[in-house]
């Protein structure tokens, strides 16, 4: 049986995920973004930094989206930031196929990540990505336009939002461009078990 199509991102409270410019990733308020995670046991294993972190809530869900994830999906933009930054052992362990227009050989990292290059579209990406999940879930890993066009698309089954308690003020907006006449949302969990984050959980229906 074929998994769900979900995306999972950390947001602020005036509705951006990124900053602007892939150039200020990692900088300051990204950093304010992403606080929720950074303590967690399971973002110290995933990275491989040791042992130590923060169990709890927060940790279960980083841990569950983790394993739920047999594929994962992400645009051009990302893939380049990513490309600069993850480690040789990168944080996705499956196959992850990138909608783009480049032509390229798989690329494969330590720790079971193959990067795969798809040039024909984001349903043929799903559709390889899905073959390679097998039984387990597809995450559209990111960045915002490629979510948006899964998601305008129908494509989407599910998502999650970490609502950090930071402001932007400008960047990058989960839900620039929705075509929101297509779209119906039912929240079906909403957790607030540290500080740092809220987790809010949509299953998604075509209006």
């Amino acid at each position: 049986m074929a998994g769900k199509v979900f995306f999972s991102v950390s947001m602020s409270l005036d509705g951006f995920i990124a900053p602007e410019s892939a150039s200020e990733l990692m900088g300051k308020q990204w950093m304010e973004l992403q606080q929720w995670v950074f303590p967690l046991r399971f973002f110290r294993e995933n990275l491989g930094l040791g042992d130590g972190g923060e169990e709890g809530r927060d940790n279960d869900i980083a841990r569950e989206t983790f394993e739920r994830t047999g594929a994962s999906v992400m645009g051009k933009r990302m893939f380049d930031a990513g490309e600069e930054m993850w480690p040789e052992n990168p944080p996705f362990h499956t196959p992850v196929f990138v909608v783009t227009h480049e032509k390229r050989d798989p690329w494969e990292r330590l720790g079971g990540t193959t990067f795969h290059f798809i040039n024909d579209g984001i349903e043929n990406a799903l559709d390889q990505a899905r073959q390679a999940a097998g039984d387990r879930d597809v995450r559209i890993a990111g960045g915002g336009a490629a979510i948006l066009e899964y998601l305008n698309a129908g494509l989407i089954d599910e998502f999650s939002i970490a609502l950090s308690p930071v402001l932007f003020g400008s960047g990058i907006r989960l839900f620039e461009g929705v075509d929101a006449s297509r779209v119906a949302l039912e929240q079906i969990r909403s957790e607030s078990s540290s500080p740092r984050a809220t987790h809010l959980t949509y299953t998604v229906r075509k209006r």
